[in-house]
């Protein structure tokens, strides 16, 4: 499979989203929330968006502590870190409004966990350079923090990733895919994938794999029938109190 990152329906409403918030009225709402199931791509839009950007991107840990978040932040900017966080905050603050460098926090429901202490260290930042912070993480990132209106008044924004439509599957199989790959073929591949990206990545690794072995030319959903093109594992679990 060919290496690449595939611009669909969600990288386009992640953009769109982008501009409305630099855009905005309130220069204090510069917070951007990306939620959604897991296996849409929103790890692989917001690591897109870091590095055509030069933002600092951070994955958020569940022992991060607002020391934690301070020192890989600084570790990113490369500034200072044997100081205190007053200090280390204040460095960044300078770095971050100097360059106005995005701040991208990914698995960011464990900034929420008991408290918001830790966001409220990112709200600061951002409040003090009016820079866009993108979170990002499942659905249930919207109900933590609307429990603390200090930090949810500041989201100008909130990108909730959908699943892929069979454009945007079509598209993937054109970029990525080493083989043709036929349109019925692509439209079974989103009917397996239920619109995943992660399952439609590996859904074309096994087409390319089967056309291989055949010596396939171009790969159609005749030679593929009966064939599992991605797995759930989670749709195969049984269900509490179903009987095997």
């Amino acid at each position: 499979m060919k290496k690449g990152f595939v611009q669909n329906s969600n990288y386009a409403r992640f953009l769109q989203a982008v501009k409305a918030v630099e855009l905005r009225g309130a220069r204090e709402a510069s917070l951007m929330l990306v939620t959604g199931p897991a296996g849409l791509g929103k790890s692989e839009t917001v690591d897109r968006f870091a590095v055509d950007t030069n933002a600092v991107y951070l994955r958020a840990k569940e022992t991060w502590t607002k020391r934690g978040l301070l020192v890989e932040m600084a570790d990113t900017l490369r500034i200072q870190t044997n100081t205190t966080n007053h200090d280390m905050q204040a460095r960044i603050i300078g770095a971050v409004g100097a360059r106005q460098t995005p701040i991208i926090i990914d698995e960011a429901e464990f900034t929420v966990r008991s408290s918001a202490s830790i966001l409220e260290c990112v709200r600061d930042i951002s409040d003090l350079t009016e820079t866009l912070v993108v979170l990002v993480g499942m659905e249930t990132m919207e109900t933590r923090i609307a429990r603390y209106p200090q930090i949810s008044s500041r989201i100008a924004q909130v990108v909730h990733f959908q699943a892929l439509t069979e454009q945007d599957v079509q598209l993937a199989c054109k970029q990525l895919a080493e083989v043709d790959i036929d349109a019925d073929l692509v439209r079974e591949l989103h009917r397996q994938s239920e619109g995943k990206m992660r399952l439609v990545m590996n859904g074309i690794a096994t087409i390319e794999r089967v056309a291989k072995a055949n010596s396939l030319v171009r790969a159609a959903a005749d030679a593929f029938k009966g064939l599992e093109l991605c797995i759930e594992w989670q749709a195969r679990r049984p269900r509490a109190g179903a009987t095997r």
